[in-house]
């Protein structure tokens, strides 16, 4: 038989030093972490998916407002809104709120700027800011709120996010991030702090002006020093090392040159399959027109931009969205609309106020006092439907959610019903 284990003054004191230290060393993480700043309300119940509108309405009134400024139309394309949950964003705070009421079904807020949120994965994905820029993200569960994924990575202090359904999109002036639904990075672009390895990146001391993505091509228009012109390249969104980028093809556009005497940049309308349309504005008297290029980014043909659509001095620098068949692109002046498989133009909606979403087959469109209901195969308007704006005319931004319209009027959410 064993004896009986015996403790000595001194292992007492000594599990008594362990024991504090490990307090300590807990005190030290809560106070310091993450965690104490953050607060979390998950929902009581989770909201239903929306089921898809049958028809479109012919009469629609406010629902309700929030603010939102965190994902306004020039940081982020459209109100963040996924299968179930309409999320606006302001502070610090995310809120998820039910689509026709406007309740608060879920929050959470960290102690941290808010750099911007994106919907995809039907999770909300938020950025906040921190020593190291736009670097701390936490994916949110649409329906519920609650946590998944969770990154930090070196980001700029400004970013814009996207996403093209399959990867989520950080880009900021010199670096540019990709990750897919689990919040893992699948591509590093652009300025590396204390690379692993030197040389990994095609270039260096780049200012990254404008991007779009898909689930197999990435396109990135750059302005690097040395060269006379903005740099057009198309690149892997996940290549087998996420430092190191394979690029597909790169060339300079000549007519991109920076502070040229055109009034608006150069940017990125659209993306899909193997064939990019970049917006070239007039210079040198040829007009304001749209490069087609292909997935080695040599220019294959290009067509003049009708009439009164040219993007105007203030237009949001984001690409065409995906509206059923087309993917529409908003100028700042109006709408045009790409076929979604080669990009050639289809038709235009002069005087929208921004790219429109597609309820029950049809597009609605944002115009001055209503919402123009436009046929997807031809532009042709259909019906019209009055929609009270008060004093509001800027541009607006759309989503929508079953049979409720969501609008992003500057620094607001609406919901119409």
């Amino acid at each position: 038989m064993l004896a009986p284990e015996r403790r000595t003054r001194t292992d007492l004191v000594v599990a008594a030093v362990i024991a504090v230290v490990v307090v300590v060393a807990a005190s030290i993480a809560w106070f310091t972490g993450d965690a104490r700043g953050t607060a979390s309300i998950t929902a009581e119940e989770p909201l239903p998916q929306a089921e898809p509108a049958t028809a479109v309405p012919t009469a629609l009134t406010e629902l309700w407002r929030a603010p939102s400024a965190a994902t306004d139309s020039t940081r982020t394309p459209l109100p963040v809104v996924t299968g179930s949950t309409v999320v606006t964003a302001d502070g610090g705070s995310v809120l998820g709120r039910d689509p026709r009421s406007g309740e608060q079904s879920w929050s959470y807020t960290r102690d941290l700027p808010l750099c911007s949120v994106v919907a995809s994965w039907n999770t909300a994905v938020t950025v906040y800011r921190d020593d190291r820029g736009c670097s701390q993200v936490t994916e949110l569960d649409g329906p519920t709120g609650e946590r998944k994924a969770q990154r930090t990575s070196d980001a700029d202090d400004a970013v814009r996010l996207s996403s093209d359904g399959t990867y989520v999109t950080s880009r900021g002036e010199t670096r540019m991030e990709l990750w897919r639904s689990d919040l893992v990075r699948t591509l590093e672009y652009g300025r590396v702090d204390a690379p692993v390895n030197p040389g990994s990146q095609p270039r260096t001391g780049c200012t990254l002006l404008s991007s779009a993505s898909t689930n197999s091509r990435t396109a990135v228009l750059e302005q690097c020093p040395g060269e006379a012109a903005a740099r057009l390249s198309l690149i892997n969104p996940a290549p087998k090392d996420a430092s190191e980028p394979e690029e597909y093809g790169s060339t300079v556009v000549p007519e991109l040159v920076p502070e040229s005497d055109a009034p608006t940049a150069g940017r990125i309308i659209a993306i899909t399959g193997g064939i990019v349309a970049l917006y070239i504005p007039a210079a040198n008297g040829a007009p304001d027109r749209v490069g087609l290029f292909d997935d080695a980014a040599a220019r294959v043909s290009e067509f003049p931009l009708p009439a009164g659509s040219s993007p105007t001095l203030d237009s949001p620098n984001f690409p065409a969205t995906k509206a059923g068949s087309v993917l529409t692109w908003f100028t700042g002046a109006g709408i045009l609309a790409f076929d979604a498989d080669n990009l050639g133009p289809l038709w235009t909606v002069p005087g929208a106020l921004g790219s429109g979403a597609v309820m029950a087959g049809r597009l609605l469109v944002p115009v001055p006092d209503g919402i123009s209901v436009v046929d997807l195969s031809t532009g042709n308007a259909t019906a019209d439907i009055p929609v009270d704006r008060g004093d509001y005319d800027g541009p607006i931004q759309m989503a929508v959610i079953g049979d409720v319209v969501v609008e992003q009027r500057g620094s607001d959410v609406v919901a119409l019903g």
